[in-house]
């Protein structure tokens, strides 16, 4: 008979320990609450309850002597430690797994961030775009430069969408710039798809645009899927003509939050 593998990770058992005893006891009827305690936290008893776990399983592998977790059994230790996503992710990694992609981007941005949308109104236009490629912010800067391009409807602050129908694209990008945009943006609504598949907002924009665009139909069958992060690009300012932008794409992974930063250049 084959043994299984175990796990061999000592820092999995010592970050369980630590959740474990970070943890405060439940409270039951007619039991002091830690009265009769010597350790800080849950029990290992207690907390395999919450998981759902055997104790005796979950006791090999606080100490290492575990077969490796299923992803199964790992995410129900997060949900019985109560983890954060960014925690989450720490333990899958801990037992050799990758962290689970989020159900959906989040909707609400730092306050942080938007401190410093308005603190470069100035400066350089700057937006913000969740992982469905919805518009969640911009300064006064980028709606000066940008707003032509805004749309009406369900997708109107979505990027492909405005991409594909907004009357203005060539007149604000030029043709070369439209083209550019086209080919980004149907390359980064594949990749949203597959980061969520079961998304039915992306879905029902997918079939919109099928339906409704020969040129995303042209662009969605070249197949090509990722992100495009530096670029450099025309914009024709309505008040100021053609100016030259060095584009740069930040992401915000917890959230799914994608910053693009447009710094200006100097005339040559």
């Amino acid at each position: 008979m084959v043994d299984m593998p175990h796990t061999d990770r000592p820092d999995l058992g010592e970050y369980l320990r630590r959740r474990r005893a970070a943890l405060t006891p439940p409270d039951r009827p007619g039991i002091a609450r830690t009265s009769h305690r010597r350790v800080p936290g849950l029990r290992r008893q207690e907390l395999s309850e919450i998981a759902g776990i055997s104790v005796e399983y979950y006791t090999r592998l606080e100490q290492g002597r575990a077969p490796r977790p299923s992803r199964e059994v790992l995410t129900a230790l997060a949900r019985a430690f109560t983890l954060t996503d960014a925690e989450r992710a720490h333990l899958f990694r801990l037992a050799g797994e990758l962290p689970p992609e989020p159900l959906s981007p989040d909707s609400e941005i730092r306050p942080g961030l938007l401190r410093l949308l308005r603190t470069l109104d100035d400066t350089m236009p700057i937006t913000v775009h969740d992982g469905r490629l919805d518009l969640l912010a911009h300064n006064a800067a980028a709606a000066d430069l940008l707003g032509p391009l805004s749309c009406t409807g369900r997708y109107g602050r979505n990027i492909v969408y405005q991409c594909f129908t907004a009357p203005a694209v060539p007149d604000v990008l030029g043709d070369d710039g439209a083209g550019q945009l086209a080919r980004a943006a149907t390359a980064e609504l594949r990749a949203a798809l597959s980061r969520y598949p079961g998304d039915e907002y992306l879905q029902s924009l997918h079939a919109e645009l099928s339906e409704t665009s020969a040129a995303f139909r042209d662009h969605w069958e070249r197949g090509e899927v990722g992100s495009f992060h530096s670029l450099t690009k025309r914009l024709r300012h309505p008040a100021r003509g053609w100016l030259t932008f060095d584009t740069e794409v930040l992401h915000a992974p917890e959230r799914d939050h994608w910053i693009m930063l447009y710094t200006p250049r100097e005339p040559a």
